[in-house]
């Protein structure tokens, strides 16, 4: 079968890669190969070490092609971490036509009016998601192509990510022999895996917890409403463990997996944790509750943050679809309580939200959620599709549909 055929979306996080191949049959996606590595090459979402991230994405593309069968030349591929930042922002337009009605090239314009936005220096622009559009003061409307009007707006959530961070990211890539044909944001890319519309109608957070951080993005009415990267991940929880029983990081790291409960309240005063398991030399047998408590604390910080984002655009404990949660620090156990009691929201773990076959029973939510996104992503944007792309999906419309403004920033900037 053709390489064309076939979509892969590549996942470069701070403790792993991730590869996940696809393809259609029938219209129903069927995942036929999947790939990882671990990575010590990324650091807080940002490449500093190109070889070793070039020996990791080789690593999980090898496994990937081997479960496939065939040589892959293509990808999309995931951008996070403290490199991207998002922000809401407003455009401005006449409209063209004489008669006054909006056609999509008004849509073009008045978002790219909304680019005029202030992002730190040596930023670009990934994504531009329009929320919703104004005509002649009418407000929170969806769609206005075909409407009337003289003046329209929007009101859009732009990501911009650091062009050198890119650049690292794309030589790391192209260095591995694939070919990029997108970069999406990474909780965004994971919500198209793991939030199903009626979800994103009702109001849902997708909170993505990582390794170095956590990415959350925010849906309504189909829109995604505001994305963040908060730089606190579950690496911080292993790290406490370590300093806290003063044991390595590797056996803080097997605690944390096995023995830790995210939902003090069920944790038993009389409960210990033989250290002898995890580190033959350690002969302390602390109790279950304390290393909860300085779990508690990380968690405490972490989901105080994440709440604080939902206070500024007055959605806390305001989503009917609750929170998904997914990545390394979603397999805490127990973290589903602690998050509905933290939120004051309904709690689930993710799983996919569309029709899938082949080899779903390996799939992990914790190591392949943006992966799948991304593969999803590239099915979406196949050339037959595009085209009516934002009549087929109002609310993520925007939201991959400069692929081919990312691909002339990769001529611009990669040598």
């Amino acid at each position: 079968m053709r390489d064309q055929d076939y979509y892969v979306g590549l996942d470069i996080g701070t403790s792993k890669v991730a590869v996940v191949v696809g393809q259609v049959q029938e219209g129903i996606v069927r995942i036929v190969g999947l790939g990882k590595a671990p990575n010590s090459g990324v650091r807080k979402g940002s490449v500093v070490d190109i070889e070793e991230t070039v020996s990791a994405v080789s690593g999980a593309l090898d496994e990937a092609e081997r479960s496939c069968g065939i040589t892959l030349e293509h990808c999309i591929a995931s951008v996070g971490g403290n490199q991207a930042v998002s922000i809401d922002s407003k455009g401005v337009i006449a409209v063209s036509r004489a008669d006054g009605e909006i056609q999509e090239a008004d849509i073009e314009r008045v978002l790219s009016a909304s680019q005029s936005v202030a992002l730190p220096p040596n930023y670009e622009i990934i994504h531009n998601i329009p929320k919703s559009f104004v005509v002649d003061g009418q407000a929170a409307i969806k769609d206005p192509v075909g409407m009337s009007g003289i003046r329209l707006e929007v009101l859009s959530h732009v990501v911009g990510v650091s062009t050198p961070a890119v650049k690292n990211l794309s030589k790391a890539i192209t260095q591995s022999g694939l070919d990029i044909d997108g970069i999406v944001f990474a909780p965004i890319a994971a919500s198209k895996a793991f939030l199903s519309k009626k979800q994103k109608e009702l109001g849902v957070i997708l909170i993505d917890i990582g390794a170095a951080n956590t990415s959350i993005a925010v849906f309504e009415e189909n829109v995604l409403i505001h994305s963040k990267v908060i730089p606190v991940g579950s690496n911080h929880i292993t790290n406490d463990i370590a300093i806290g029983l003063k044991i390595s990081i590797e056996a803080a790291e097997k605690v944390k997996r096995e023995e830790v409960s995210a939902y003090l309240e069920e944790v038993k005063e009389t409960e210990k944790i033989d250290l002898s398991k995890y580190e033959k030399s350690e002969k302390e047998k602390p109790g279950l509750r304390y290393v909860c408590e300085i779990v508690d604390a990380r968690l405490n910080e972490l989901f105080g943050m994440i709440n604080e984002e939902l206070k500024l655009i007055k959605k806390d404990a305001n989503l009917p679809a609750g929170a998904v949660l997914v990545g390394g620090g979603s397999q805490l156990k127990d973290i589903e309580q602690f998050t509905k009691k933290s939120l004051g929201l309904p709690a689930q773990a993710g799983v996919p939200a569309f029709e899938v076959s082949g080899i779903v029973d390996k799939i992990d939510n914790s190591l392949y959620a943006t992966a799948v996104g991304l593969m999803l992503w590239g099915i979406d944007e196949a050339p037959t599709n595009v085209s009516n792309k934002r009549r087929l999906d109002q609310g993520s419309a925007r939201i991959g549909g400069v692929v081919e403004k990312i691909k002339e920033v990769f001529r611009n900037i990669i040598p």
